[in-house]
């Protein structure tokens, strides 16, 4: 269940300064809730956009990559931008394997 389940409104954390469209601003919002199991985000994700969460998460990360997004909340997209390098950058030590790891 998220902390807020009021959507109504779409604040921005800088008020007034937001040409993001509505459902990338939307994206963002959701981004702000807290889980509390798993998977409830992704039931949340089905009947909140009606999209499989893979494709949510490929629009996450597209909204991540506008400049408008830093404008509508520049905490949250710099610490999602920086989970989902983590993320990358342990799949790339994973699959071709660390510079410190030998393989014999």
């Amino acid at each position: 269940m998220p902390a807020s389940s009021d959507r109504s409104e779409i604040p921005s954390a800088t008020p007034g300064v937001s040409s993001l469209p509505s459902r990338e601003q939307r994206i963002l919002v959701f981004e702000r809730q807290w889980w509390s199991h798993a998977g409830a985000k992704e039931a949340a994700i089905r009947a909140e956009f009606a999209l499989p969460a893979a494709r949510y998460y490929q629009l996450l990360n597209a909204v991540l990559d506008l400049p408008e997004a830093i404008l509508f909340d520049p905490m949250l997209v710099r610490r999602l931008q920086r989970m989902r390098d983590a993320r990358t950058e342990a799949r790339s030590a994973r699959v071709f394997g660390s510079p410190d790891s030998t393989h014999q």
